[in-house]
């Protein structure tokens, strides 16, 4: 393992020029962290303006050489504005604009500093590449030129045929995907034909025109700002509230595509030609977030393209880190739109005058309450939160008037945004739920002759279940109402509803087998009853959800699971709901599918503990007797056979604000159910579920990344990797994978990483450049010295494959560290695997870097005896590597193979070469090979020479 330098670690004790010094001898030792760390420090106490542009330069050639152009671009401007003559700043700052694709702006570069040296071989090399890339460049902008001029002709050209337009506005989309072609449009007003065939209002030129402006925008600012400003989010906006689905989830995208742009804008400067900074792209974000927060209660907005507004909303404004300080966006939202987003919660569709909704609105509101109220920082910030929402519900909604002397409608009003806040941020609709007469308003309306209101409370009140106070307080008061309901209502959406009621607070006791609300068999009847409406194919999805939901709640009980999951109709009826267009079914799904899998968290209680319990008569869970793993396994299957895969491939592609962490957290652990049986990852992987994965590592809980990354790597250990996740994909699945070499991740976690980076690792460099990038190779280091022999065993079998990458070769060269020595330390430890996989490292190592030899007498006085251990091995494996590793000391230096020679290597090595039948052939022919090269050097003699009676000298 690599130590810190001493000199590091007390750099701030030094002077800068100390520091500076330091820096050059790690930068020339390849030691880049420990340079760059010392030429930040020495900037920071830097007072000379003159020192400080030296050292940005050389803070530059390390930013080079870590391949963070960006950075390294902008240290050698830095060092440039202060000495504009400095000729290596300006070739490293050519060097970087080379590499970050602005061929322009590193040709003047690369030319000055060509003219104030002729001769240097380097500027002339940099400036020949940069002529020949401008000059292809040039050619084929003309030609795409040309071709968006063809294009733009038959589009503007109205009486040219219809089919004719249309494919040329399709292959305005193709070519807008290139730099090139999105360049020649946007020059050549592009922007202004696009708006036309926006207001032409046919769908076949509003999505070709949609899609053109998707790949101008993708990833470039300064196109995106002027797009915004020319078309105007006014228009943008109409066009996403279009009635067309298809219409509006593409302005959706656009939009999406134009807040990415604008984000990653305010994260980096973005140069222009000459240099000069553009504006700053905060006042357009503000106000294209300010549309969106006015188009959600427009009534000229449709329900989906309402939904898009929603979903922007989520996607843009809260934090995606909370170690992000800056959450102001959701505060300008909550102050600017708070009120907007609790009137469309309280929407109640049967109501007149409300906006358009459609069956996924109200959770998707209560998703953006939720996000709102979690990025929230301090008990002032959330007490502003609540005190807005109750002033709103208080407030009624038509009259204006007061919540207890408004009318019936208002109070339904009331009622559905508390039931919205329930379904987020829980905390502030249960103390929306306290307020004065608002229960009991809730409870009345279950007893309402009106089906709206009756439908409206008990949504609410199955919401409000979810506390314990709250399940008591309705278990007394509303268990007889929601019976009643069920068995006398002719209305099926109230039965199920009802049902869904009495199903939650039948679950109130968990999984704990010794707790339950009702009488025995109370809740495999209510299941019953739930996969009877789940199968009813007459009743409208949206009902048929609700008997979802109610299984989520009842699958808590293990004799409910058993006959879920042994019901086919029943799951393949629960697997089309979550494939149809009612999102809202997702989180549902998911709980009863972990519920099934047993897949949730368990905490195996310390038996002491239990039996202290016990004796002080306090309550102690019970595991049901159906929850044992043969139970488990066996259900797991029969998901399997029912197609359980496909079902949650796409509940991971659904696009919906519905589809939150928690919920993605729930598939995650479903998939690491599935694949936790070697038998089953086959199939898992052949339906699409790996592909599944790869965005569940990325968006989802803290839990759920973990989860998805531990599904992959139990995938990449037993699966070819190159088949599981084909092309480009491959690469996706590293970052995960190291991300599980973390304290915070298990034992196990931490093995299963190892063992997929080394199935990894053997594919090919540029993988193995892909896991050096992610800064996995110290961390796998670090688990070489772990005290559970399968962990070190596998990060030596990941380093194994690691070090045939050149690049980790070189950090053997080091003469600070121990690296070497541990790998022939571990080449004579007891456990068979961790000795293969050291000693292979080093049979690697000792071939490809014939320097290393030299050093290994020098890392122990056992060498010699751990190598001859090697070769006396009963493990052909163990003597394979040895004889390897003899043959390339032998080979790297003469005075080794004397050594060698002089011991009882010679005398194993002869027998190892004579074989026999037993013997491995390729052991033989490494030995027989030894043998040759020591006869070369004239150390032994032949058979032949020694019955001659010739010896050696």
């Amino acid at each position: 393992i690599k130590r810190p330098h001493n000199s590091v670690l007390d750099c701030m004790t030094k002077d800068p020029s100390a520091l500076k010094e330091e820096g050059n001898k790690l930068f020339k030792r390849g030691d880049l962290e420990g340079a760059l760390s010392c030429y930040t420090s020495a900037l920071e106490l830097s007072a000379c303006q003159d020192q400080s542009a030296v050292l940005y330069r050389n803070r530059s050639a390390c930013y080079l050489k870590l391949q963070d152009y960006s950075k390294a671009e902008a240290d050698a401007t830095r060092a440039l504005e202060t000495d504009p003559g400095d000729i290596k700043a300006r070739f490293r700052r050519a060097q970087a604009l080379h590499m970050l694709g602005k061929l322009d702006q590193s040709f003047l570069d690369a030319q000055k500093c060509a003219q104030l040296e002729p001769k240097n071989k380097a500027f002339q090399e940099l400036l020949g590449q940069l002529s020949a890339q401008i000059q292809q460049k040039a050619v084929q902008l003309s030609s795409t030129d040309s071709r968006v001029q063809q294009m733009f002709d038959l589009l503007s050209n109205s009486s040219a045929q219809a089919s004719d337009r249309q494919k040329a506005a399709q292959n305005l989309v193709v070519l807008s995907r290139e730099d090139a072609g999105a360049e020649q449009i946007f020059r050549n007003d592009g922007v202004k034909l696009l708006q036309k065939l926006l207001e032409s209002q046919q769908e076949d030129f509003v999505l070709p025109a949609l899609r053109t402006l998707v790949g101008l925008c993708t990833g470039h600012q300064p196109r995106t700002m002027a797009i915004v400003n020319d078309l105007g989010m006014d228009r943008l906006c109409g066009v996403m509230g279009s009635a067309t689905s298809a219409v509006s989830l593409s302005a959706c995208h656009l939009l999406q595509v134009m807040f990415e742009a604008l984000t990653e804008g305010m994260k980096k400067d973005v140069r222009g030609k000459d240099e000069a900074l553009l504006p700053e792209p905060s006042s357009e974000l503000r106000s294209m977030l300010r549309h969106l927060i006015d188009m959600l209660p427009a009534s000229s907005v449709s329900g989906p393209g309402r939904d898009s507004a929603i979903n922007l909303l989520v996607k843009q404004v809260p934090r995606k880190s909370h170690k992000n300080p800056d959450n102001s966006l959701s505060l300008w939202v909550i102050d600017q739109g708070l009120k907007k987003i609790l009137e469309v919660a309280g929407t109640v569709p049967e109501v007149t005058g409300g906006p358009s909704l459609t069956d996924n609105t109200p959770m998707s509101c209560s998703v953006l309450l939720s996000k709102l109220y979690d990025d929230l920082k301090s008990d002032r910030e959330r007490e502003n939160f609540n005190k807005l929402c109750e002033e709103y519900i208080q407030t009624s909604f038509v009259c204006r008037h007061h919540f207890g002397s408004s009318g019936l409608e208002s109070k339904l009003r009331a009622i559905q945004t508390v039931s919205a806040l329930l379904q987020g941020p829980s905390d502030v609709g249960n103390r929306t739920l306290e307020m004065s007469g608002m229960m009991e308003a809730v409870i009345s309306l279950c007893a309402s002759e009106n089906v709206t209101h009756q439908q409206v409370a008990i949504e609410t009140l199955i919401h409000a279940a979810g506390k314990a106070k709250r399940a008591s307080f309705i278990t007394a008061n509303g268990v007889a109402l929601l019976k009643d309901l069920y068995k006398k209502s002719e209305n099926d959406q109230i039965r199920v509803r009802a049902l869904v009621g009495l199903c939650k607070l039948g679950s109130a006791g968990g999984t704990d087998f010794s707790m339950k609300q009702f009488a025995e068999g109370s809740t495999l009847k209510l299941a019953k009853q739930c996969r009877k409406w789940l199968c009813n194919d007459s009743l409208l999805p949206n009902s048929r959800r609700w008997a979802v939901e109610g299984l989520a709640y009842l699958t808590f009980d293990a004799d409910v699971k058993e006959d879920l999951v042994g019901d086919t109709n029943a799951l393949q009826a629960m697997f089309h709901l979550a494939k149809s267009e009612d999102k809202t079914v997702l989180f549902a799904i998911g709980s009863t599918l972990v519920n099934c899998t047993n897949s949730y968290d368990v905490e195996k209680p310390d038996p002491q503990m239990v039996e202290l319990a016990k004796y002080a008569k306090q309550h102690v869970p019970e595991e049901h007797p159906k929850d044992a793993q043969p139970f488990v396994e066996k259900r797991l299957l029969k998901l399997l056979e029912a197609g359980v895969v496909s079902a949650l491939v796409c509940m991971v592609k659904q696009e919906s604000p519905a589809l939150t962490e928690t919920c993605k957290e729930c598939i995650a652990r479903v998939f690491l159910a599935l694949v936790d049986r070697q038998e089953a990852r086959g199939t898992v992987v052949a339906q699409g579920g790996g592909k599944a994965l790869l965005p569940l590592v990325s968006e989802s809980t803290d839990v759920g990344k973990i989860k998805a990354a531990q599904a992959l790597a139990k995938i990449t250990i037993t699966s070819n990797p190159e088949i599981a996740f084909p092309g480009e994909r491959v690469y996706e699945v590293v970052r995960p994978l190291v991300s599980l070499l973390a304290l915070e991740c298990s034992l196990l976690q931490n093995f299963e990483a190892l063992m997929a980076l080394t199935n990894l690792a053997g594919i090919s460099e540029r993988i193995r450049q892909k896991i050096i990038k992610e800064k996995a190779v110290s961390k796998v280091e670090g688990y070489m010295f772990e005290e559970n022999d399968l962990v070190r065993a596998a990060a030596t079998e990941c380093m194994c494959n690691l070090v045939l990458s050149p690049e980790v070769q070189k950090l053997y060269l080091a003469t600070d560290s121990d690296r070497l020595k541990l790998l022939v330390l571990y080449s004579g430890e007891d456990d068979e695997r961790l000795r293969k996989a050291a000693a292979g490292t080093l049979a690697v190592l000792t071939g490809d870097m014939p320097e290393l030899c030299t050093r290994i007498p020098s890392t122990t006085s056992h060498w010699m005896e751990i190598l001859q251990a090697l070769l006396l091995s009963e493990s052909q494996d163990l003597q394979h590597r040895g004889v390897v590793i003899t043959l390339n000391l032998i080979q790297a230096e003469k005075s080794l193979a004397e050594k060698l020679m002089e011991s009882e290597a010679l005398e194993i090595l002869s027998v190892l070469a004579k074989g026999g039948e037993a013997s491995y052939a390729p052991v033989t022919r490494a030995a027989q090979r030894c043998l040759d090269l020591a006869l070369e050097y004239r150390l032994i003699k032949s058979y032949e020479a020694e019955a001659n009676g010739t010896s050696a000298p």
